[in-house]
């Protein structure tokens, strides 16, 4: 008999806390240790930056006011620095003026301590539903990006014409080439490229955003 490997197991969400308040910290480490989530926990935005990157879904929970860095500079320096963390504010000093700069740039949620428990745990769902979906796009992408690498150069200008419509005879008209050269190069770009239909590969060539052929 052969046998196989286990599946991969999933990598377990974590969830970011900083806060200059070690009380806030482990609060906050206990409530989401009681529904089983795993957390790790930072004094301030410079402690974090060390840390390597997570492998699974995150997120942060962030404290707006913090020794250095604010919890809104590191939003942005976060955002600059192509880090995509979906981010919960929590402040004691809040006002309408941040809370709208903050959810402008992104923020999932933002909460006013004292915050019901409830009230992070919810926003820490959403925070980490999120940043799933955009981890499973992005391995979508990944994919269709090695498809689209797999294709010959001469494919790849087929795909281009045939998304933009044009019929075999027109792309063969285009290239300088015999119809039913296209139509080979055409099923090519299909099968590699895993579309079943033309549809289907339209929308890929969308998700891929490529450019318009010459």
């Amino acid at each position: 008999m052969v046998m196989k490997d286990p599946p991969t197991a999933p990598t377990a969400p974590t969830v970011f806390i900083v806060d200059d308040d070690p009380s806030i910290r482990i609060s906050i480490q206990g409530l989401l240790k009681s529904v089983g989530l795993r957390s790790e926990s930072f004094a301030s935005a410079q402690d974090f930056l060390v840390r390597r990157g997570p492998q699974g879904p995150s997120c942060l929970v962030l404290d707006v006011r913090l020794p250095g860095l604010s919890g809104l500079d590191f939003q942005h320096q976060l955002a600059d620095a192509g880090v995509q963390i979906p981010i919960i504010f929590i402040t004691g000093h809040g006002d309408i003026p941040m809370t709208v700069k903050a959810m402008k740039s992104g923020a999932v949620e933002f909460l006013a301590k004292p915050f019901r428990d409830q009230d992070l745990l919810d926003a820490v769902q959403q925070a980490l539903d999120r940043d799933r979906d955009r981890r499973r796009q992005e391995g979508e992408i990944s994919e269709l990006r090695k498809c689209y690498d797999s294709l010959t150069p001469r494919e790849r200008e087929v795909m281009q014409l045939v998304v933009r419509g044009m019929l075999n005879k027109q792309v063969a008209a285009e290239l300088g080439t015999s119809e039913i050269t296209v139509k080979i190069q055409r099923g090519n770009a299909m099968h590699k490229m895993k579309a079943e239909s033309l549809a289907e590969l339209v929308r890929m060539a969308e998700r891929l955003k490529l450019p318009a052929a010459n």
